[in-house]
């Protein structure tokens, strides 16, 4: 594995189960990480799952500002198709305009593509 990487995180379904948590945490040590996981009660609603990330995501730094005070409120849409914790994405963050909204943005998996160490 490459040494940068110092923890795997795991959520859903399979970080609810304990039985693969714990067989995860010892090919996670075996590997020289840390298993991180949300609590398992946390790990099969949805919502509380997206929470937890975008959590994570503030925790680290990684969020936008919120929309001027003088935006029109028909257009403080932040869409976000795929938003996946363990890949960083360079500060090259854009903006995906529409018709509708002047606040959609790309899928964050494509804004990394190419940038991940």
């Amino acid at each position: 594995m490459e040494p940068s990487i110092k923890y795997f995180v795991v959520s859903g379904g399979v970080a609810s189960n304990q039985y693969v948590r714990t067989h995860l945490n010892q090919i996670a040590e075996k590997n020289g990480l840390q298993l991180v996981c949300p609590p398992p009660r946390l790990c099969t609603d949805n919502g509380v799952m997206i929470a937890w990330t975008g959590i994570e995501h503030f925790i680290a730094g990684r969020f936008d500002d919120p929309p001027a005070v003088d935006e029109p409120d028909d257009l403080q849409y932040d869409l976000r198709p795929r938003w996946p914790l363990g890949e960083e994405y360079s500060d090259g963050r854009c903006v995906a305009r529409s018709m509708k909204t002047a606040r959609v943005h790309p899928s964050l998996a494509s804004m990394i593509q190419g940038s991940v160490h």
